[in-house]
């Protein structure tokens, strides 16, 4: 069974959002583990970030450069990652309000983008955990997913 990883800017406050994060993150069957790292002191962020990835693991920035892909492509990646590529871990990051630096691009396997719009990064938290929870679904050959 795979190992879900959200390293992710910022801690979310807002119970609404938290609701929805935890919404999904029940669902998973996949263990899904969010770190949250302190933005209190944004010029040392993507450091703390990069002493959290581990180097078993494949890393997934999301980043406003990045790939943008459909959520039966991302199922797809994910497939592929965990049953060819033989990976066991995923760390997905979610940067700060002014994004990821290019040591964290660096230090990711890809960057992924949820299209050209900018997102805020706590709505992105929530969208990147429904998109892990229907990338899930679709696998498992679930009617959650509708083309």
């Amino acid at each position: 069974m795979p190992k879900i990883d959200i390293i992710a800017a910022g801690r979310m406050r807002d119970k609404n959002q938290i609701g929805m994060v935890g919404e999904f993150s029940k669902r998973l069957h996949w263990p899904l583990n969010i770190i949250e790292i302190p933005d209190k002191n944004p010029a040392d962020i993507n450091d703390r970030i990069l002493d959290k990835l581990d180097n078993q693991a494949y890393v997934i920035a999301l980043d406003e450069t990045g790939k943008a892909y459909s959520s039966r492509s991302f199922a797809k990646k994910i497939d592929t990652l965990l049953h060819q590529d033989g990976y066991s871990t995923l760390q997905f990051i979610i940067g700060a309000a002014d994004g990821l630096n290019d040591s964290v691009r660096s230090n990711s396997n890809i960057c992924i983008s949820f299209g050209k719009q900018t997102w805020p990064h706590m709505l992105a938290r929530i969208m990147l955990v429904e998109q892990i929870y229907r990338a899930q679904q679709i696998l498992a050959g679930h009617p959650y997913h509708r083309d």
